[in-house]
């Protein structure tokens, strides 16, 4: 039996990496904690749950602000910087899943579930067009880019569901409900596919779509899959 996906740790506890310490406890709606005293962390507005008073709160800008901005992305995130410890939460049940990046390394994530970074990380967008993802609306979807660019560092995603991760040898694929991907390395190549199902009955028929990921390179899978509306 070829392997299965396996499911990513659930809780968190003391992991060091990229300059922060932090933690992931998780029951229902999860919680991530970190120690942003030596190395910031930015992160959307939004998913603000407590913080030390000790921290401040600014603005960080986006590479591509003129091209974001015309594609209706943000252009700004909010970062924090110690001392102390601020925690996060999204308003919603879960998993939180810790992407470690060595320099040079890329992440590939699906838009809308973006937590946290360490400020090491390099976040950029693309679009992605194509008759495939008219599932997304007529524009596309985005995939939000991650790169390890002055050091080492951390991406924290929120996916829906339980998160599970598929190691994929070189040319070995396999094909993922379009709402059920959260990221994939940079080596992995995405195609969508489409059968159209016919019942042979008054010419009822169906389109069937999957998008297939061919390895190498790691691919996170959500159990609860969602499709997010697209900006036109």
């Amino acid at each position: 039996m070829p392997s299965l996906p396996e499911l990513m740790p659930t809780e968190v506890s003391d992991e060091t990496f990229g300059g922060v310490t932090y933690h992931v406890a998780s029951e229902l709606v999860p919680v991530l904690s970190v120690d942003v005293t030596n190395m910031p962390v930015y992160f959307e507005h939004h998913i603000l749950l407590w913080k030390n008073t000790t921290i401040t709160i600014g603005l960080k800008s986006l590479k591509g602000a003129l091209k974001r901005m015309i594609a209706g992305m943000q252009i700004f995130v909010t970062e924090a910087s110690g001392p102390g410890v601020i925690a996060f939460s999204r308003d919603g049940p879960g998993h939180i899943v810790p992407i470690h990046l060595r320099r040079g390394e890329e992440i590939q994530v699906r838009e809308h579930q973006f937590l946290a970074a360490t400020a090491s990380v390099d976040y950029t967008f693309e679009r992605v067009r194509g008759l495939g993802t008219m599932l997304f609306g007529q524009s596309g979807f985005f995939i939000d880019r991650f790169r390890g660019e002055t050091g080492d560092g951390i991406v924290w995603l929120h996916g829906y569901g339980n998160v599970f991760e598929k190691a994929l040898a070189p040319g070995e694929t396999i094909d993922v409900e379009p709402g059920g991907w959260l990221f994939k390395d940079a080596s992995v190549k995405m195609d969508t596919r489409i059968d159209r199902l016919s019942s042979g009955f008054f010419g009822a028929a169906m389109n069937f779509v999957v998008n297939r990921f061919t390895g190498p390179g790691r691919v996170g899978i959500q159990s609860m899959y969602l499709h997010m509306p697209s900006e036109e």
